[in-house]
């Protein structure tokens, strides 16, 4: 079973949940942080890396002696990394989306595929819980490229027991990107006015893509009740109210998982990927 953390916006605390999850199942774990720009559940699982490496995109270069300067590589680039003036021809890398289009254009084969690194996939072990993670270049925009070749490095469509995906927060490509074909998605928010907000928008996206959904509501008690009502209008499943607690505000802080301070919420959390599965 697949199961995808996301949220609508930053620290609402999707990354305690998922490692909360991982923490609390009796089942071989496999644990994928596909928040490459900001990956943090190493923070809280401390695994030991056993692997890395280094990841690249293909992007065109240009062979001058070949170039008759035609255009039509500029033409089909609709991210203008491909531009063309008079005798002169530039590539911008950095610009590029990787489509190929230009090699498949250019009839004088000046195009030449050269590689971009956009950044680095690690592997270990967090105790039994197999780790993987992705760390996007600095500088770098292209986060999906990298998300789907993290899943692809875990043999996603092959693993076995239970997989968790902590997505990033939002509602765009590298979220779609992590939980495409996954079995559920657990959306994380916070009981605010901002929080049912961006639940809104990541609740639209989910639906969209036709995959099963439930809500978990962090820092219970300090807002107001309507993430909850909107969630019983909606039908949406919401499946456990995390309460604030200064103790556990206090283990965050220390990279302690709340699971090991909060007594119970570890049975909690078992519970939770038991109905899931059901």
């Amino acid at each position: 079973m697949k199961i995808a953390v996301a949220s609508g916006k930053g620290g609402t605390g999707k990354t305690t949940v998922a490692v909360c999850l991982a923490l609390s199942s009796g089942q071989p774990v496999t644990f994928v942080d596909c928040d490459v720009e900001e990956p943090n559940s190493h923070i809280f699982l401390r695994p030991e890396i056993e692997g890395s490496r280094k990841f690249h995109l293909p992007v065109p270069g240009i062979d001058e002696s070949r170039c008759n300067y035609c255009g039509k590589c500029r033409d089909i680039c609709r991210f203008n990394a491909v531009t063309v003036f008079g005798k002169t021809i530039m590539t911008f890398p950095d610009m590029c989306h990787s489509c190929g289009g230009c090699f498949l254009v250019c009839e004088q084969d000046a195009v030449r595929e050269e590689r971009r690194n956009i950044g680095v996939i690690e592997w270990g072990k967090a105790g039994e819980i197999d780790f993987f993670q992705g760390k996007l270049r600095i500088g770098e925009a292209m986060s999906s490229p990298l998300i789907k070749e993290v899943k692809k490095q875990t043999l996603f469509e092959e693993k076995k027991g239970l997989t968790i995906l902590d997505a990033p927060p939002g509602t765009s490509c590298p979220v779609i990107k992590t939980v495409r074909d996954t079995d559920f998605v657990i959306l994380v928010t916070e009981p605010t006015p901002f929080g049912l907000h961006d639940l809104k928008l990541a609740a639209s996206t989910i639906s969209t893509l036709g995959i099963p959904t439930g809500v978990i509501i962090n820092k219970s008690g300090v807002g107001d009740l309507g993430v909850k009502n909107w969630c019983k209008d909606q039908g949406l499943p919401l499946l456990m109210e995390i309460p604030f607690s200064r103790e556990a505000a206090s283990a965050y802080a220390k990279g302690v998982p709340i699971v090991e301070v909060e007594h119970g919420l570890k049975e909690k959390f078992n519970e939770l990927i038991e109905e899931i599965s059901r």
